[in-house]
């Protein structure tokens, strides 16, 4: 079995080319039922976020599988000069690519968190349309694991590294304070609320845009406001900063809506949305500022960060190589049951001449027989498992590879 997968983030691509092969979630279940129904596919899980897209797969060894074609065709792309921005893991480097990547070292804020969770929810939105093997379902709960670890053991951030956080990070850093502002948010999910309680917390008056249709079935983060999206531009003038997050494939704000309206102040937009929610040229406009994901890039890094990665790189490796030794035992497990039952039927044999002529109740015949069944097992199981705990790899192959052939007919 390979491990293979093909992905493009923010190191990569610019906003505009990763949107063009972002999916929903309900978008992303679709395509993982059509890739699992692939001819030696036995498994995959789509990642998609604001900041990457990235696709998984467990398939035969020696199948000739191209993920950036598969790709192409589930999102309906037809131009092939966009391969350039991906890249393309195997096994082992693909491994680690996604440990690293749950404990937030290869995030565009280093050290967030937020990638944890999403990884997560890859996973099961996998699981609920069927489409995760055994392989990825280890693969994925065992990176976050290793992300749990580097949470909890390695200060790779001080605070909430989230994508708002660093964005109010560097409006301050530009003389922008936050305290007292209006401000409104587009977008009632997770991030949407995230950016809601964060400008909360800073001091802001925070407003939310909710869906009319949902409107009483939405909760917003506590002292925050509420109109209905509808409402959003007739409200905008009165803002000092407007965030939109939303999973939304059109604009939630155009430029032809700025025609209409008059601005009193300068205004402050921050689209952190992929695809963009914002439409670029907005930006333009006298009196407005707007920022998108690829404006809060992590900058050098301090020689503290650097022995914090340092100890993240530990965690992984560790991880890394239980994952491998459950990878191989279960290859293995199949072979070490056979020579089990061989040895077993071995002694069975040998013993029996002996217990033929010892005097005995049939019953208690049958008993020790069971007795000694269940001995033997254990003392096979113990001397297999001690060789792979004591030996590399390459000598244990062979030591199994050696036990098969003593019953080979």
């Amino acid at each position: 079995m390979t491990i293979s997968m093909i992905g493009i983030d923010h190191d990569r691509a610019p906003v505009d080319i990763r949107a063009l092969f972002a999916f929903t979630k309900k978008n992303a279940g679709e395509a993982m039922e059509k890739m699992k129904r692939s001819a030696g596919i036995y498994g995959c899980v789509i990642l998609s976020t604001c900041n990457r897209l990235e696709i998984w797969a467990s398939h035969e060894d020696d199948q000739k599988l191209s993920l950036y074609q598969c790709l192409c065709e589930l999102k309906g792309v037809q131009e092939g000069s966009y391969e350039k921005y991906f890249v393309s893991r195997k096994d082992q480097e693909a491994v680690r690519h996604l440990f690293y990547l749950a404990g937030g070292l290869k995030s565009q804020i280093l050290g967030e968190d937020q990638i944890l969770t999403q990884i997560k929810d890859a996973l099961s939105l996998s699981r609920e349309h069927y489409a995760s093997d055994g392989v990825l379902e280890v693969l994925f709960r065992m990176a976050a694991t290793a992300g749990k670890k580097i949470k909890t053991e390695v200060p790779l951030a001080h605070g909430n590294p989230s994508v708002i956080h660093k964005a109010l990070s560097l409006l301050r850093e530009q003389g922008y304070d936050i305290q007292g502002k209006t401000c409104m948010v587009i977008g009632n999910g997770e991030m949407g609320k995230v950016a809601a309680q964060t400008l909360k917390e800073a001091g802001a008056e925070v407003t939310v845009t909710v869906r009319q249709y949902r409107s009483g079935m939405v909760e917003i983060p506590v002292g925050c406001s509420r109109i209905n999206y509808g409402e959003r531009m007739e409200f905008l003038p009165e803002c000092d900063l407007v965030v939109s997050a939303t999973a939304s494939p059109n604009y939630t704000l155009r430029e032809e809506q700025f025609t209409e309206i008059s601005l009193p102040k300068e205004l402050v937009l921050l689209d952190l949305a992929v695809p963009r929610d914002i439409e670029p040229s907005i930006g333009k406009r006298e009196g407005i500022t707007l920022y998108d994901m690829d404006s809060f890039r992590s900058g050098s890094r301090s020689p503290e960060m650097e022995k914090s990665i340092r100890q993240a790189d530990d965690i992984v490796k560790d991880q890394m190589e239980e994952f491998y030794q459950w990878l191989n035992g279960r290859d293995l497990i199949p072979r070490i049951q056979e020579i089990k039952e061989d040895a077993v039927q071995d002694l069975n044999f040998r013993i029996d001449k002996i217990l033929k002529n010892t005097p005995m109740e049939p019953g208690d015949r049958e008993k020790l027989l069971k007795a000694v069944d269940t001995a033997a097992g254990k003392v096979v199981n113990k001397l297999i498992f001690g060789l792979r705990d004591s030996l590399n790899q390459e000598a244990f192959l062979e030591c199994v590879a050696g036990l098969e052939k003593l019953y080979e007919e």
